[in-house]
């Protein structure tokens, strides 16, 4: 056992190793390293999955890591069903990815270099689900947002590439400052960071401690997940290949933050409060997201807000305490969005690169293929009955029905979501009409998916199918909720969809009627509400601006002040130097000099008076006497 679960790391930390020292080898052939890796891990975790689904969680140690006096911690892996779901997602899902970047980049320069990092990624990820402890998760965490910018910088010779990647990297690491701190803290409190441990000795937490410590965590979830207020990097993440986007902003990375809250549920449920702010953050930014990607023009960054409110599904789950819908929730949209995004990655390289849903059109006819996936891929998200995604939609609006509104009635919660759901339906179906069945106006001939891109569209098309299909034959055990809630889901995306149907493809409807109808909304959707440029005025006005003001200090005052002295050295020294003459006879007379000035001053002290309070020959008392002689007309000290 112990051995199938560190196979499952050590096959694409192996590929990433290869490819990286040995990429002017590999080459174009680099995909024959990466790809079998990929796979090679995905038979592992199969294997340990079918080993512990119902079973016992175990502990894998695999060599002590850091022993500092009381301070011991191993690489350890905690192995249980949450861990083997996980896993699996990541290495499937990633797989079949890598498979469809042999075909997407097929004729990219840095060709081993991007199997290289894909490669590592994974092994991060991987890492990170597995962590027994704390402290190996954090390690981990900061892996995957390494490797994170390195693939949406890729291709860096591009300003906006680099600069997303930069944007991605420091964004996450603001959450990570607090997320750090919550393991500090939690050791401080508990001296210990093992999973096993914390959980069995949490109840020794105060409610205020383990809300402090929750809330710290959860806002590196934050940043790793996209939610408000953290959420701006993922848009612009986009600039990286559309492989990279399916794999860390829609099946993996991004959901890290809903499986540490879904592991931690222990610490998060002494708290309560701490609960209680992650399902608000969730709701927030569910709805936020859906309004944002109702106007965008970008097809991958519609995607990207879908993803935000998404993930703001999941956590409103898990913080009304539906972990399982909120788990479930996560494995179909990984498969439903990252079809998604390859699909959107076809469409784009038919296009010669275009991404802009305004140019496109009529493509339904010319890429059948990517049409059919793509359809039942905006299906499953828009939460059509009988896929996946209609399972996991009222799963998530059962739990929250059910831990939001105790006696019955409704909620604030369940009402926004289930606004988010029809907006979702909407704004997915307005990518499919516009796209692939608007008025044909694109230029060229664009064709369909070869067949190594075409193969992962199709298996992820039929999880999404298929996984609808075993949950549609379980009848009703998978979740509760009330008997009007599966009625209510659909009714959901139906209306969005034929809302979309009717406003751009029917034309019964105009899209511009509807945005000024909805005028403050679309105001403030179409800027983001304001947060991206408020961040980007506080980093201008505030962040600059002291730093300005810090190097001004550390220029003219500090260097200042340093450079006046070291000024002053300098003519000093060139003062003493000209005394060196090199000439004998100075240096006699200097002797001679010197050796006067001292007889004078020996002379001089041994003939100073005697007594401190004695006159001189002059009748003054000296400078030194001053203070212990007495003044004329005043008492004398005995």
């Amino acid at each position: 056992m112990s051995t199938s679960v560190w196979l499952i790391p050590a096959f694409p930390l192996a590929g990433a190793l290869l490819n990286m020292f040995f990429g002017r080898l590999t080459g174009r052939h680099a995909h024959w390293i990466a790809v079998p890796a990929l796979f090679a891990s995905f038979v592992a975790a199969c294997a340990v999955f079918a080993r512990i689904w119902n079973g016992q969680p175990i502990e894998v140690g695999l060599f002590p890591w850091i022993v500092a006096g009381d301070f011991e911690t191993w690489v350890t892996a905690h192995v249980d069903p949450l861990t083997g779901v996980l896993l699996l997602v990541v290495t499937g899902v990633g797989s079949l990815i890598h498979l469809y970047s042999v075909g997407y980049m097929h004729d990219d320069p840095g060709y081993a270099r991007y199997f290289a990092y894909l490669n590592l990624f994974v092994f991060s990820m991987t890492m990170l689900v597995l962590a027994g402890n704390f402290l190996l998760l954090y390690v981990f965490w900061e892996a995957v947002g390494l490797c994170s910018y390195l693939l949406i910088g890729f291709w860096y010779a591009r300003p906006a590439a680099a600069q997303a990647g930069k944007k991605a990297f420091v964004v996450n690491r603001v959450g990570d400052v607090g997320f750090g701190l919550g393991i500090m803290w939690l050791w401080t409190a508990l001296g210990t960071l093992d999973y096993g441990e914390v959980f069995k000795t949490v109840d020794q937490l105060s409610p205020a401690t383990a809300t402090g410590i929750a809330l710290l965590l959860f806002f590196g979830a934050c940043g790793k997940s996209a939610q408000l207020p953290l959420h701006t990097w993922l848009p612009d993440a986009m600039e990286g290949p559309t492989p990279v986007s399916a794999l860390i902003h829609a099946a993996t990375m991004v959901t890290a933050g809903v499986y540490m809250v879904a592991r931690s549920h222990v610490l998060f449920e002494r708290s309560g409060t701490a609960l209680e702010v992650v399902a608000w953050v969730g709701v927030a930014t569910a709805l936020f997201a859906a309004t944002v990607a109702l106007i965008q023009t970008d097809i991958k960054r519609v995607l990207a807000y879908s993803t935000i409110s998404q993930l703001g599904y999941m956590f409103a789950a898990v913080g009304l305490g539906a972990y399982a819908a909120g788990i479930f929730h996560l494995v179909t949209h990984a498969f439903f969005k990252a079809l998604l995004f390859l699909g959107a990655g076809s469409v784009i390289h038919a296009m010669s690169g275009e991404q802009d849903l305004r140019k496109m059109g009529g493509l339904a006819p010319r890429m059948l293929t990517t049409t059919l996936t793509m359809a039942i891929g905006a299906a499953g998200l828009a939460g059509v009955p009988g896929l996946a995604g209609f399972f996991s939609k009222e799963a998530v609006l059962a739990g929250v029905w059910e831990g939001a509104t105790g006696d019955g009635g409704l909620s604030g919660p369940f009402v926004l979501l289930a606004l988010t759901a029809f907006l979702t339906a909407f704004y997915m179906f307005r990518v499919i009409f516009i796209a692939f069945f608007g008025r044909a106006h694109v230029p060229g001939h664009p064709h369909d998916a070869p067949p190594l891109m075409a193969v992962p569209l199709w298996v992820l098309a039929l999880l999404t199918v298929g996984l609808g299909l075993v949950f549609a034959t379980r009848g009703g055990e998978e979740h509760h909720g009330p008997g009007w809630l599966p009625v209510l889901s659909l009714a959901l995306a139906a209306g969005g969809i034929v809302l979309a149907w009717a406003t751009y493809q029917r034309n019964l409807l105009s899209a511009d009627r509807l945005a000024a109808f909805f005028g403050p909304v679309d105001f403030l959707a179409r800027r983001r509400y304001g947060l991206d440029a408020l961040y980007a005025g506080l980093y201008h006005g505030v962040l600059l601006a002291f730093s300005r003001l810090i190097g001004w200090i550390d220029r003219y005052i500090v260097d200042g002040i340093l450079n006046v002295l070291s000024a002053w050295t300098l003519r000093g020294g060139d003062l003493l130097r000209r005394i060196q003459s090199g000439q004998a006879q100075d240096y006699v007379y200097g002797v001679a000099f010197g050796t006067l000035l001292l007889f004078a001053w020996v002379q001089w002290w041994s003939r100073r008076p005697s007594s401190p309070c004695s006159r001189s020959s002059r009748g003054r008392r000296s400078w030194a006497q001053w203070p212990s002689c007495s003044w004329p007309g005043t008492a004398r000290s005995p």
